[in-house]
């Protein structure tokens, strides 16, 4: 993609996404051709693919978690093409490293809404937590604890007592308590990964 081509594409991604200026929307379209490079040129058609994407979770935000890194890729990927085009890739990381409390609380509930139909439900809850919390080795049955702790979660965010999460469930749990945005899982990258992918994709600027 040339200069010119970079420069129109960037302007009309610029309206659209809130937290990057033109010259950041700019140094991420570069990055993302760079990364397109990388892969197959049939599938380098379509976008960034699973594989590429969650190689980039894991090198550049840390994150381990098979299920978090699938789950995160689906909230990129708004179309369901299983492909990340560029214009995803910018709105994503619009909200993945800029993003508002408002717009976080979305994202994390998208990424926790494993089966896409509106709610975080008790099974989805359990999937996650499992994955993530460090099992001791005495415990007899270590999923008896997990239980504990997706009761406990229930219970303080389901306000309707349906039995599941709903979005204005989760938003008003967050809102009150903004420790609980990740509560099943690290979905969001910390700030010293932020800093760190910034200073890669927007080097030119920063004059290095």
């Amino acid at each position: 993609m040339n200069r010119k081509l970079i420069q129109n594409l960037a302007e009309t991604l610029c309206k659209q996404v809130k937290h990057f200026n033109k010259t950041e929307t700019e140094c991420l379209i570069r990055l993302f051709n760079g990364l397109l490079g990388e892969q197959a040129e049939r599938r380098a058609a379509h976008g960034l693919d699973r594989v590429k994407f969650r190689n980039i979770l894991h090198n550049t935000f840390g994150m381990t978690d098979d299920m978090m890194m699938d789950s995160v890729f689906r909230a990129f990927d708004k179309d369901n093409d299983t492909y990340i085009s560029v214009k995803e890739w910018v709105e994503g990381l619009s909200v993945f490293l800029r993003g508002t409390l408002d717009e976080k609380i979305k994202f994390c509930f998208d990424v926790y809404n494993l089966h896409g139909d509106g709610y975080i439900s008790r099974e989805e809850m359990l999937q996650m937590l499992k994955d993530s919390l460090i099992r001791q080795p005495t415990e007899e049955d270590p999923d008896e604890g997990i239980k504990d702790i997706v009761e406990i979660a229930l219970k303080k965010m389901d306000y309707d007592h349906d039995g599941k999460v709903s979005y204005s469930d989760f938003e008003k749990t967050v809102k009150d308590e903004n420790l609980l945005l990740e509560a099943f899982g690290n979905c969001l990258p910390n700030a010293k990964s932020i800093l760190a992918f910034e200073q890669h994709a927007f080097q030119e600027l920063h004059g290095q």
